[in-house]
């Protein structure tokens, strides 16, 4: 009969985590929209990375936190796991065949850290070329070494690489070359605490208007990190943004006066999606294959889109971190958000 309670114990324990929430993980920019954002809303968020550090190909690191940003996190007790960026190809290549210049990294990330009460870093490398994916393995595998000793954490932000080979056309080629291409996400997975998969910019100003981040596109990459990475290391990216697609003014050639198309599209916020809709007569839409939100209007006699995320997109990639059992979402990125988003996330304090 002594087993009894035992048992029940950890059955509620079992239940108990099976219905964690997820852990909400929001990136936060040096803007004032960004930052307005964190400060109303901090005591729903579990970790914030803020873009506050660059790395260069010598392995100078730079940058540093915004003091009432860190102020309040300190003060809440809310992690922070700044962003160390690089988006350049070459500059990639000559950090990531210098040991040299990674421990040079190394050592600024271990001070910075030890200096601003950080918990880890989150490795930001884009724009890198698919030959040099051995080697990006590698420098995270180093530098997470370096970071686990001194009891940090360090995570890794990856573009959506599924199915793991490029297409038949010129741009699937380019986007497999230039951006989906270096992620291991197997190798990647062993060093690091944490994978945030970056499902967004699916459509973006190198493309037709499209969804952000389509509903088969984001099931698609997410079971293919799956396969590889286990649940409780994988956090799925959820877009809080848009992008405004229009007809720009076409482009003279200098030389021959000839002049070439140019459709345009801007990166937007919710709220301003919905100012530009209310002022051009848009009426949001709902696309229930790609559960997005999107609208259009016209404005001198040319139709423009826009993809974005209210309340409903955000819902539905919030449900399936839950039901896919997953470490948590992260989102991209405050202040651009719809403010019904803050009524779907439980406190802080009451997921412990």
């Amino acid at each position: 009969m002594r087993r009894i309670p035992f048992l029940l114990m950890a059955l509620l324990v079992i239940c108990a985590s099976a219905s964690a929430a997820p852990v909400a993980l929001f990136y936060m920019t040096d803007s004032p929209e960004s930052i307005r954002s964190f400060l109303a809303h901090s005591s729903k968020i579990d970790l914030l990375v803020p873009t506050w550090y660059q790395v260069d190909e010598n392995g100078l690191v730079t940058g540093g936190p915004n003091p009432t940003v860190l102020d309040v996190a300190h003060g809440e007790n809310l992690s922070v796991e700044p962003i160390v960026a690089l988006f350049n190809k070459k500059k990639f290549h000559t950090l990531a065949t210098s040991v040299d210049a990674q421990n040079l990294m190394n050592e600024a990330l271990l001070r910075e850290a030890k200096l601003h009460g950080y918990v880890g870093f989150q490795f930001d490398l884009e724009n890198v070329d698919y030959l040099d994916r051995d080697n990006l393995s590698a420098l995270v595998a180093h530098t997470a070494e370096a970071l686990h000793k001194a009891g940090l954490q360090i995570s890794i932000a990856t573009v959506p690489n599924a199915p793991g080979y490029p297409g038949a056309g010129g741009f699937a080629k380019w986007i497999y070359t230039d951006w989906r291409g270096a992620y291991d996400l197997a190798a990647l997975s062993k060093s690091v605490d944490l994978i945030c998969l970056m499902t967004y910019d699916q459509q973006t100003r190198w493309t037709m208007p499209g969804p952000v981040a389509g509903w088969q596109w984001t099931l698609d990459n997410l079971d293919y990190a799956l396969k590889v990475v286990p649940q409780d290391k994988l956090s799925l990216g959820i877009p809080l943004y848009g992008y405004h697609w229009y007809t720009g003014a076409p482009i003279e050639d200098k030389a021959t006066g000839e002049y070439k198309p140019n459709q345009s599209a801007d990166y937007i916020s919710t709220p301003d999606a919905l100012q530009l809709a209310s002022a051009y007569g848009g009426k949001p839409e709902w696309d229930a294959f790609d559960h997005t939100e999107f609208l259009w209007f016209y404005r001198d006699q040319m139709r423009e889109w826009i993809f974005y995320t209210d309340v409903h997109t955000f819902k539905d990639r919030y449900q399936l971190t839950v039901d896919r059992g997953l470490e948590g979402f992260c989102s991209w990125v405050l202040g651009s958000e719809d403010p019904g988003i803050w009524d779907l996330l439980p406190e802080r304090g009451a997921k412990k």
